[in-house]
């Protein structure tokens, strides 16, 4: 029973980590999508979530069927309670892309010319660099990068509230493109989350290997 176990528990991680990838892949999607204006990338985006939204229901049951079954304690709990919290994190970033690839579609329809638009690069690089960090730390069970993935999350947080103060401006000297403007907002929120979300999964890790909470914690 215990080789049958452990082999159980390495079919989630294998899973896990597949669903990571395949999500990491629609952020760069999505980031391609708020460069270009492309509405293809955006309707592939939004066309594939139900590939995330299988994959991430497949996990979450396969991770109750061990509970059930085998009953884990200890790190081997500590790994399933994880891989569950994680599963969940993922497909809340995919639910971002997609939310994302909406802006981007009512965008790419309009084309509105406002004499300026919104610099996403930094908060799009800093974003995609805290995901493929905190997917990093998973695959190493490395703590040291979790961290500095935390650490991360305040700077993604400023990048916002920058694009916030941006759009209020904006909206009052251009009050006939406030939907226009709200779009390039909600596309910062939807950013700023995934670099939550990838926070969460940072801080998991560090659970996961030393069994501590930190969600609650200054880095």
């Amino acid at each position: 029973m215990t080789k049958h176990f452990h082999k159980e528990l390495e079919k989630i991680k294998k899973k896990i980590l597949s669903l990571g990838g395949i999500v990491e892949d629609r952020v760069r999607l999505s980031i391609k999508a708020i460069e270009t204006r492309d509405a293809v990338i955006a309707k592939k985006i939004i066309n594939g979530d139900y590939e995330i939204d299988e994959m991430e229901v497949d996990i979450e049951e396969d991770c109750l069927k061990i509970l059930a079954l085998y009953q884990p304690v200890a790190v081997d709990l500590r790994f399933i309670t994880t891989v569950i919290k994680i599963n969940n994190d993922l497909e809340r970033i995919a639910d971002e892309t997609v939310n994302i690839a909406r802006g981007i579609n009512y965008l790419s329809k309009r084309k509105q010319q406002l004499g300026f638009d919104f610099d996403f690069s930094e908060m799009l690089a800093k974003t995609q660099f805290m995901l493929k960090r905190s997917l990093d730390a998973l695959v190493n069970l490395d703590t040291d990068i979790a961290a500095k993935v935390c650490i991360l999350d305040d700077e993604v947080d400023k990048m916002n509230g920058d694009v916030h103060r941006m759009v209020k401006d904006a909206i009052k000297k251009n009050p006939e493109m406030g939907e226009h403007l709200i779009n390039l907002l909600l596309i910062s929120r939807h950013l700023e989350r995934i670099a939550d979300h990838a926070t969460n999964i940072a801080e998991e890790v560090i659970y996961l290997v030393n069994g501590e909470i930190v969600r609650h914690e200054n880095f």
